[in-house]
């Protein structure tokens, strides 16, 4: 049996922005029930998404890194974990597998409720960094907290 190990996590953020986390930048990772659906989203093609029910990370401080290509220059200065606990608008992911190069990744989306009218923010999205150990921890989900599943920090 093949294992599948993945190389890194490409998290998209609702206005555009791109954060590139390396599998060894991460403490602790679930994804929890996969499923697979079809539909379109904002009037676009029809296509197979994998929508998770529950997501929570936590990562280490290396990742707070920024490739300029990927995000707007405000990220730039506040760096990925200010980004993350400013703005709970993560949509979805990409793993990326190390020994599928050929293969595109496999794209995840994560459970989302809009906060207000403007649909950028997800009330599904809880993000804090600790005071103990400066890493991120991140958790999207519809019945759970941060405080709920990282009650250390």
């Amino acid at each position: 049996m093949t294992q599948h190990v993945f190389k890194e996590l490409k998290f998209y953020f609702r206005n555009g922005d791109v954060w590139t986390v390396n599998h060894k930048e991460l403490n602790d990772i679930w994804i929890s029930r996969v499923t697979t659906s079809y539909g379109r989203i904002e009037g676009g093609p029809m296509q197979e998404i994998h929508p998770c029910k529950s997501f929570k990370a936590e990562i280490l401080p290396e990742a707070d890194h920024v490739k300029s290509e990927d995000i707007n220059t405000g990220s730039l200065e506040m760096g990925m974990f200010g980004r993350a606990t400013k703005y709970q608008d993560i949509e979805k992911l990409d793993l990326v597998f190390q020994d599928d190069q050929d293969k595109a990744p496999q794209q995840i989306y994560f459970p989302f409720k809009n906060k207000d009218n403007s649909g950028l923010d997800n009330i599904y999205q809880s993000s804090q960094i600790s005071q103990k150990n400066s890493h991120l921890y991140i958790v999207i989900d519809a019945e759970h907290t941060i405080a709920d599943i990282y009650p250390e920090i």
